[in-house]
């Protein structure tokens, strides 16, 4: 009896070994690798940190896009597209290493540049600062006499220059560059600016050791300006799962697996 039980249950699993089917889910990481590689991917925010992939070597990409959720995996060269972050008045990292980062101008939707219709003759200047209803743009901000950005303290102008789109604007009418939106960020946000001088908010990637060269991510690569309180940050879908092993077709053994070894030590049945 004993051995056509052993006899069975090697069937069982030789059955279950060639129908490999039912033992891996669609959701793993072997069935996207199946699907076309992406010819364009994102880095932090879908539609606004976008890249695409091509060779800076041979052999070698400079991005590694995800088969499943079109975003980047990792960075055959970190420093691909980017430039020096310019000048900044406070002292962090970034004036004691070679700081870059990704220019911002490319990813905005309609940069022209703005001035080719925000010039003064085509489309006139501001008079005031005051909300008003937008006839344009409706797709950035679908209701302009509703900023979901500062719950209704700030407006459109207040970040934007009315004299210059090209640029934004800071608290003395100064301008900052599309490039450098912790600047503008920081006139308001100040506790997660000096986080993310600090390193403790954002993300950098590059070489490790001090005073090394870096890439920093800026704000608009992660947050939606426009609609911050509704979408303060969309998470990104995770990565798909490795297939389980050939004799499981779940994991509901990792579950238990503390339980499993503690029966196990007492002489019951359960563990591995």
């Amino acid at each position: 009896m004993k051995k056509l039980g052993k006899i069975a249950a090697a069937a069982t699993l030789a059955a279950g070994l060639l129908t490999g089917s039912t033992l891996l889910a669609a959701d793993t990481y072997l069935d996207y690798m199946k699907k076309p590689a992406p010819t364009d991917c994102f880095e932090s925010r879908e539609g606004y940190s976008n890249v695409a992939p091509t060779e800076i070597k041979p052999g070698t990409p400079n991005v590694k896009c995800s088969n499943k959720t079109n975003g980047v995996l990792w960075w055959g060269d970190p420093f691909d597209g980017t430039e020096p972050m310019g000048d900044l008045p406070i002292d962090a990292d970034y004036k004691h290493e070679e700081a870059v980062v990704k220019p911002r101008t490319g990813q905005l939707k309609y940069y022209a540049p703005c001035t080719t219709c925000h010039n003064g003759s085509m489309v006139p200047y501001p008079k005031s600062k005051a909300p008003r209803a937008l006839v344009m743009h409706q797709d950035i901000v679908p209701d302009a006499l509703d900023l979901q950005h500062g719950r209704g303290a700030i407006w459109c102008l207040d970040c934007h220059n009315p004299r210059n789109r090209d640029t934004l604007i800071d608290h003395n009418g100064g301008e900052i560059q599309f490039n450098q939106p912790m600047k503008l960020c920081g006139k308001c946000h100040g506790e997660v600016y000096s986080d993310w001088r600090d390193g403790i908010h954002g993300k950098r990637i590059g070489m490790w050791t001090k005073g090394g060269k870096k890439r920093w991510w800026v704000c608009t690569e992660c947050h939606n300006p426009h609609m911050v309180q509704t979408k303060r940050f969309q998470p990104i879908a995770p990565e798909p799962r490795p297939q389980y092993p050939r004799t499981r077709t779940n994991a509901d053994h990792e579950r238990n697996h503390g339980a499993g070894h503690a029966e196990s030590a007492a002489g019951t049945t359960g563990g591995h």
